[in-house]
């Protein structure tokens, strides 16, 4: 290793440890404290070699390979930024991501991980999610990560490889799973999806736990069994690139998720109306909003029952349900 090598894990050991206890302050880990010592233990820099920071003239690019050493270490510095950090680009428009860590951890927290748990990730990202999933579970073998592009999942490979880890890391659209490595006990996506697919409950143990984006929101669910699954939002946001390949597709007559006025209307309303956009007109969205007391995430769940699937307010079979795709 050379003096270059030897100064960059030096400060990357460092900033990892600030990062860490950032997180520890906010009481990410309390109901999980094994997630804590995976996010010491995994190198978030090894999956980032460059990113890019919007500025004033669009898009810079930090890179570890940097000739000016100024540069190398705010590259560095940056990748343990308690921020997401855009990693590829194309036309100008991101089209992967990796997630700000402190998200990362309560999401991994709300997995509710057990020891032997098979894992299906659906956006492979850089890998460093599944390196974190390797690393708490003691296996890489129980770890599988799926992502449609190519050249992701490769570089997911390499990243993985010089962290020391090796789960199975497969090209394909993630809507459809990965049946030949099932059943799995837990699906995390990365990536946000209209709809819960079907192809996921039918590659679930019973009793298996689904997190995944819907809505600006994270949705938690239990399977039953192939064709049915429940659960309820996490109370906070999340926003996260949307899944590209079948399980990308709008509805037809899918309405955009603006609210009346603009985006003045507070934030919880905005995400009734992206979980309602096919079937709630905004000034109606934001009466019923209103009427039943402004109602944050955690109010709101998904019912999977066979070929239907809905979105409700506080009681699957309450007043309040909206089909979804």
């Amino acid at each position: 290793m050379g003096a270059y090598d030897t100064e960059i894990e030096v400060l990357a050991d460092a900033a990892r440890a600030a990062l860490v206890r950032e997180i520890d302050a906010d009481g990410a880990w309390a109901a999980d404290p094994a997630w804590r010592e995976a996010f010491a233990a995994v190198p978030r820099h090894l999956f980032v070699p460059y990113y890019y920071v919007a500025g004033p003239r669009g898009y810079e690019r930090r890179w570890r390979e940097s000739p000016d050493p100024r540069a190398r270490e705010r590259w560095l510095r940056g990748a343990y930024t308690d921020v997401p950090l855009a990693t590829r680009l194309r036309d100008g428009e991101l089209v992967s991501s990796s997630s700000q860590p402190s998200l990362m951890a309560r999401m991994l927290v709300a997995l509710r991980v057990e020891d032997g748990d098979r894992v299906l990730e659906v956006g492979a990202g850089t890998g460093y999610n599944a390196a974190l999933l390797a690393h708490r579970l003691g296996s890489d073998d129980l770890v599988t990560t799926i992502d449609l592009e190519p050249e992701i999942t490769e570089s997911a490979r390499q990243h993985l490889a010089a962290a020391g880890h090796h789960p199975v890391v497969v090209t394909g659209d993630g809507a459809r799973g990965v049946p030949e490595r099932a059943p799995f006990d837990r699906i995390i996506a990365t990536c946000e999806l209209p709809t819960v697919p079907r192809a996921w409950l039918a590659q679930c143990r019973p009793g298996a736990r689904v997190l995944t984006p819907l809505a600006t929101g994270l949705l938690a669910l239990t399977v039953r069994d192939a064709r049915h699954a429940e659960g309820r939002f996490l109370p906070g946001p999340a926003f996260f690139v949307p899944l590209r390949g079948t399980g990308r597709a709008e509805p037809e007559g899918a309405r955009p998720a603006g609210p009346p006025g603009g985006d003045r209307r507070p934030e919880p309303f905005r995400f009734l109306l992206a979980l309602t956009r096919t079937t709630l007109d905004p000034q109606a969205a934001y009466a019923l909003w209103e009427r039943e007391g402004e109602p944050g995430r955690g109010r709101y769940g998904v019912t999977v029952d066979g070929e239907h699937t809905w979105a409700w307010l506080d009681d699957p079979e309450g007043p309040y349900a909206w089909p979804l795709p």
